[in-house]
């Protein structure tokens, strides 16, 4: 199956603009851009929606609107009136599990504690591409998770993240182009990435 659906996971609304909660927002807002695409509200998807054409084929890229707890009744809706099985869509989300910057791309698995992939798995079910991007660990365990992942990105890290925009394209084009197998199988590799090298002497 294709990916025929990108869906970029966050919160709507100005408060929440470069948070790390909201990376998956930001990474289709890359690839909208990239394809010179204009975002238009979709209220029958609860979503702010942008098609693209790639190699011939229409892609729907897709930010839900209805928070970030209940992502899987705007993706949800969407699926079922394009008809399609959650395995034609790849979701874009942050995980704290994976070093900034990092990325990872898997199709089974848990939540991992995030819940706007919980609300997926409820309202769509498994099956699903996820692209994930890091966002690092909580700097200090008693830290709570929902003020961490809402808080906003430093500007060095925006730096390395804008730093890794090209990579981050390319990987998803990857997807599109060579699929999921052949996707994982490069994406997944352990390289360090810049900010990880000690090239200081």
């Amino acid at each position: 199956m294709s990916i025929a659906v990108i869906a970029g996971l966050g919160n709507p609304g100005t408060k929440y603009r470069n948070t790390r909660h909201n990376i998956g927002f930001d990474l289709v807002d890359l690839l909208a851009a990239k394809y010179s695409a204009t975002w238009k509200h979709e209220a029958r998807f609860e979503a702010e929606v942008a098609v693209v054409v790639h190699q011939g084929r229409k892609l729907m890229l897709l930010k839900p609107q209805t928070f970030m707890n209940a992502s899987g009744r705007s993706l949800g809706a969407a699926l079922r009136y394009r008809k399609l099985p959650a395995e034609a869509m790849l979701v874009i989300y942050d995980d704290l599990t994976l070093e900034l910057a990092r990325t990872k791309l898997s199709v089974n698995g848990s939540a991992g504690g995030h819940n706007g992939i919980s609300d997926l798995l409820t309202q769509v079910g498994p099956g699903f591409a996820r692209y994930r991007v890091g966002i690092g660990a909580k700097p200090h365990k008693a830290m709570d998770l929902a003020d961490y992942v809402l808080s906003q990105f430093s500007k060095d890290e925006q730096t390395i993240l804008a730093d890794r925009a090209s990579i981050y394209l390319d990987q998803i084009h990857l997807i599109l182009n060579e699929g999921l197998a052949a996707a994982m199988n490069i994406i997944n590799q352990r390289k360090a990435i810049s900010h990880e090298r000690n090239d200081q002497k």
